[in-house]
Order: structure tokens, then sequence, then C-alpha cells
């Protein structure tokens, strides 16, 4: 067999019966809002509208039951509330853990060398 190196990708979510709760691509939204104190320049940062950007972040607050942003003040901005900077990490964690269990089990299953995918890396490393 061929020397593969293998860059595994996971696509995690949680949904409840009211519909879509949390993503990595909502989590990332999140941190875009803390980071930009927009909801308009994160979104835009995404390449998404600021309509679909409000409205997946209404989808989550909805179905989590509280706000996970609030205005920052005077100049319309948002921030993160105490429950969004504690979601963000939780889910962080959450995929971080389920990531490293995954990578653990696919060395003991395949037969190829398998790594975590890292966010903005350009190519797979070729080191063993």
């Amino acid at each position: 067999m061929r020397n593969i190196r293998a860059v595994q990708r996971l696509h995690m979510w949680l949904e409840t019966e009211d519909g879509m709760m949390l993503g990595l691509g909502r989590i990332q939204l999140l941190e875009l809002v803390e980071e930009l104190g927009s909801l308009n320049k994160a979104a835009s940062a995404m390449g998404m509208s600021y309509r679909a950007a409000w409205g997946r972040m209404k989808q989550t607050e909805t179905v989590i039951g509280q706000p996970l942003v609030e205005r920052s003040g005077p100049k319309k901005g948002f921030r993160l509330t105490p429950l969004g900077h504690d979601i963000v990490s939780m889910f962080r964690t959450w995929h971080k853990e389920v990531e490293a269990y995954a990578v653990s089990r696919a060395k003991d299953i395949f037969p190829w060398a398998t790594e975590p995918y890292v966010e903005g890396k350009a190519k797979i490393s070729s080191s063993a």
C-alpha cells in the first residue's frame, strides 16, 4: 500500500426538534462578532449577508432560549453575552476532544497516517 497521509474532517453540530442549535459555522460567527464588535462585519468576513447571519443567530438563540449576543453601546455594535462566551468555550472543548478521539481511533483502525484538520494549513505535512 502506498504511503497515504489522510486529514480527518469532522462536521459536528447540535440540533433539537426546534431546529439547528450549534455548529462550527455559528461558533465562528460568534467568535467574529466578539472580535469585530459587529454582526455585519462578522457576516461579511464569513462571506454571508447580514440577514443570513442574523437569522442563524436568532435561530440559535430561540432554540437555546437565551441571548448569545447583546448591544455593546451607543454605536450599536454587538458583543457576546456571558452565555455566548460559555457556549463558544464549551463547543470548542467538545469539538477538540471528539476530534482527538477520532484521530486516535483512526490511527488504530486504518493502515495509514491520519492527522486532524488544521484551519488555514495549506497542505498536509510530509513528516512522519
